[in-house]
């Protein structure tokens, strides 16, 4: 699968209604294009940017915390289809070191675009699109 890789270039909160935006950005380039997510998302995308640490874990915190706790990291985000107005996500994940994981494979959980990029933003991996879904929703 060909792949562009994207930034988080901007996150929009908007303090009534569901629908909030996130906008990815080619990493070497000026195209970039938004995703709706709802509230509670966009508030845990934006502590992550911020370093802003709950007084108790939340969910993404959560999350990280049993990757590591079975010997795995994210490797990177890859947003790989676009079906009827919904982006869907995997996150690659690969062994945190040598013999650290169950059995040392690497493996792929589907999961929303959304919460693959909070957990990127946590973790600093990085987030790919597939190429042709890029260029289907992608403006200058």
């Amino acid at each position: 699968m060909d792949l562009v890789e994207v930034e988080l270039s901007r996150v929009v909160i908007h303090q009534k209604g569901d629908q909030q935006f996130i906008h990815l950005r080619e990493r070497h380039g000026m195209r970039g294009f938004p995703i709706v997510i709802g509230y509670n998302e966009v508030e845990e995308i934006n502590r992550k940017l911020h370093g802003v640490q709950p007084p108790r874990p939340l969910t993404h915190d959560l999350v990280g915390r049993i990757l590591l706790s079975l010997g795995y990291r994210l490797h990177r985000v890859v947003i790989s289809e676009l079906r009827e107005g919904t982006f869907y996500a995997t996150l690659q994940l690969v062994p945190r070191d040598k013999g650290t994981s169950i059995d040392g494979s690497e493996r792929t959980v589907d999961c929303r675009p959304s919460d693959a990029i909070a957990l990127a933003v946590q973790t600093g991996a990085p987030i790919l699109v597939a190429r042709d879904v890029f260029e289907a929703v992608a403006a200058d």
